[in-house]
């Protein structure tokens, strides 16, 4: 599949081990950067075909969400995701029966006024919301290798668990066109359905413009 990621937002929180190991796979160790895991929110207007077809139609381009914490299987480091929100209902259906994933339909919007980007997400059958604005306040960057940006953002690989089986979704990118960014998170709700409490403020928020991605098949790991 191709995918191209726009106008996209993360905001990073550094969180103690015991907020995480209990809700990720025994058979997904914890991924940390100086001892201590992150959780991350990514928000971002999506655009997917199927590798040689068209992308035609609104089934094909909507805004997603992804709430997520880093692991690793056998020694690769991937990403675990604890939801995502999607506002196409035959994308959450596709998804969760091709990657195994916690996908959810919810009613979102994504909007740019100026240099200001205004996103809110509220699922449709769950009290699950997010909304924020945010912007990039720095010229565009590429995390260099052994800092916590390049540790965040430059994975290749998603991780699903299903019946106590590891899946893995290997991904190809370009190295991460970053900025750092401010942000207003005005509600937050993602966390609540975990149990965890996390700041309204994150340790740290970039953005992206837009990324390019290519996703291959989910296989067993």
């Amino acid at each position: 599949m191709e995918q191209g990621w726009y106008d996209l937002l993360f905001a990073h929180w550094e969180v103690p081990l015991e907020t995480v190991r209990s809700l990720v796979p025994r058979n997904l160790e914890v991924d940390t950067y100086d001892g201590r895991p992150w959780l991350s929110i990514a928000a971002f207007l999506l655009k997917m075909r199927p590798r040689g077809l068209p992308a035609l139609g609104r089934i094909w381009s909507f805004p997603e969400l992804n709430f997520r914490t880093y692991v690793l299987h056998e020694g690769k480091p991937g990403i675990y995701f604890f939801s995502l929100d999607a506002a196409s209902l035959s994308a959450v259906i596709g998804a969760r029966m091709a990657y195994r994933l916690p996908y959810f339909h919810a009613r979102m919007a994504i909007a740019r006024d100026g240099r200001v980007i205004r996103y809110r997400s509220a699922r449709i059958q769950a009290p699950a919301t997010f909304s924020a604005s945010y912007q990039a306040t720095s010229a565009v960057f590429h995390a260099a290798p052994g800092t916590l940006s390049h540790w965040l953002a430059e994975r290749y690989c998603l991780y699903a668990v299903d019946g106590g089986r590891v899946y893995a979704g290997e991904i190809h990118h370009p190295p991460w066109p970053l900025q750092n960014a401010q942000v207003e998170i005005a509600e937050n709700s993602l966390p609540d359905a975990y149990g965890m409490r996390i700041d309204s403020k994150p340790d740290l928020a970039q953005f992206a413009e837009a990324q390019e991605v290519l996703i291959w098949p989910l296989r067993s790991a």
